[in-house]
């Protein structure tokens, strides 16, 4: 069991004002994990002092040095890549396969490229009689979620620190410690003291300190719509920069001339992903009316290979939830959607046999969904496909967009140039063509509710950059 009792702030480990303590448990087997200290508004405080003090001296020192601090970083998490394995699968249900891949493997390519453009990164241009001059935007706030841990972490994380902000993290408190061997390692790789601060805690009150505090100049929060909003309204009195990931209810696309075995493959593919534990999660697949009956077989043929297991097995293709409270909505989510006349295709909302111990449910296809529905609406957050109908490439793209989200997406097409017509109509923030993979260098980030601001390569480091532009008496001074 892992037992963490103080806060990483100022460079040292230090005992929290706060006397709580929070309980982490298995996904698998639902049995504890290990605690961690309940911050309190002192020590989100303390941390942001600390943050601030350090501000000045980071941002001056050479992107090059920031860069030397940041390989050091990657190696560290690399050489501790099976403990965070162990830890990140219990902690997300994630089979240890995965997460090793993406969970892990993720973040440590995302440190060293955010070294490599640091290092590259043009930070001053001419333009005319003005010297544009990027800075670092200052104290970052990152509040972070726990279906992707350590990846969204880093993608805050890392490019603040390359860009030459100083950072106090607030983690989730059902999937922590990787926050904590994160900070280990920034301890031994020797950064500075209060450029990187670490603060456990519930949301409203870390995760409020941090987004009302003067002295915090951005907040950059992934997490639910709700929270989000909750972030921006209490931000919004000290006028600080907000960058928000936040939901999704992402619509495949598979117009009437797709691959239909590849498309409904291919879509259940990125709707199970990390159990359907994923923001941009295509949840959607709206399919012509006239082939239902066909994309109902094939998806009914293809759930029953995403068999359940202890994610902790390396053949495991399909774990668990990461808590129980998430298992509940889930399959309140499942109820839902039968009880508004949708057809079961594939799962259901009883705990699977055999699985009784951890947070499982069963990969779920519901059929004849109608637009307004709903699953069809609400961001369920677990392994739940809806299929809905349409009649045509019109009435396909307006139910795509019939969300108050806009994150993820995909359209499917035997023509390219006719699927890249229909995706550039979707009002979403990326969209997969034909199952294109997932691109670390490109933008992410949503349209609409689902936030504002983007992340990965020079997209997620321009965000904690500001504008300063020096002018001159003449364009030859």
């Amino acid at each position: 069991m892992k037992t963490y009792d103080k806060f990483f702030i100022d460079g040292q480990w230090v005992t929290p004002v706060g006397r709580g303590a929070l309980d982490v448990f298995h996904s698998a087997d639902a049995k504890l994990m290990g605690r961690i200290p309940e911050g309190a508004a002192q020590d989100t405080e303390a941390a942001i002092a600390a943050a601030r003090n350090a501000r000045d001296a980071w941002a001056a020192t050479p992107a090059a040095e920031r860069a030397g601090y940041l390989r050091e970083i990657a190696a560290g998490l690399k050489a501790r890549t099976d403990e965070l394995a162990q830890v990140m699968t219990g902690e997300t249900g994630m089979p240890i396969k995965l997460v090793r891949a993406i969970q892990v493997g993720g973040p440590v390519y995302h440190w060293n490229k955010y070294a490599e453009l640091a290092e590259s990164f043009e930070f001053e241009a001419r333009v005319g009689n003005s010297l544009v001059v990027r800075e670092p935007v200052g104290v970052v706030g990152a509040i972070t979620p726990w279906n992707y841990p350590l990846n969204q972490i880093t993608l805050k994380v890392a490019p603040a620190l390359a860009a030459g902000c100083t950072v106090v993290l607030k983690p989730s408190e059902v999937a922590p410690f990787n926050a904590f061997i994160l900070a280990e390692v920034i301890e031994a790789a020797g950064l500075p003291p209060g450029v990187f601060n670490l603060v456990t805690g519930l949301g409203p009150v870390v995760g409020e300190v941090l987004a009302r505090h003067p002295d915090v100049d951005m907040v950059s929060f992934t997490g639910s719509t709700r929270a989000g909003k909750r972030v921006s309204e209490v931000a919004s009195q000290t006028v600080k920069r907000v960058a928000l990931e936040l939901g999704g209810k992402s619509a495949s696309v598979v117009l009437d001339d797709a691959d239909l075995a590849a498309a409904v493959k291919g879509t259940l593919n990125a709707c199970y992903l990390n159990s359907g534990q994923t923001c941009s999660a295509h949840t959607r697949m709206l399919v012509p009316a006239s082939r239902y009956d066909e994309v109902k077989a094939l998806a009914k043929e293809a759930v029953a290979r995403f068999t359940l297991g202890d994610p902790r097995e390396e053949t495991t293709r399909l774990g668990p939830l990461a808590s129980s409270a998430q298992r509940e909505r889930v399959q309140t989510y499942i109820r839902k959607g039968l009880s508004e006349g949708a057809e079961l295709i594939a799962g259901g909302d009883t705990v699977p046999e055999g699985f009784e111990a951890g947070f499982f449910v069963q990969p779920t296809v519901l059929g004849r969904v109608t637009p307004d529905a709903t699953v069809a609406q609400e961001e369920i957050f677990g392994p739940v496909l809806s299929i809905i109908t349409y009649q045509d490439e019109a009435d396909a793209v307006r139910i795509a967009n019939d969300s108050i989200y806009g994150l993820g997406g995909g359209v499917w097409s035997g023509d390219e140039a006719r699927a890249v017509r229909v995706a550039r109509q979707i009002r979403t923030g990326q969209v997969d063509i034909n199952g294109g993979e997932f691109n670390v260098q490109a933008p992410f980030g949503g349209f609409k509710q689902s936030g504002h601001g983007r992340e990965n390569g020079v997209y997620g480091f321009e965000e904690f950059l500001e504008y300063k532009s020096l002018q001159f008496k003449s364009a030859k001074s």
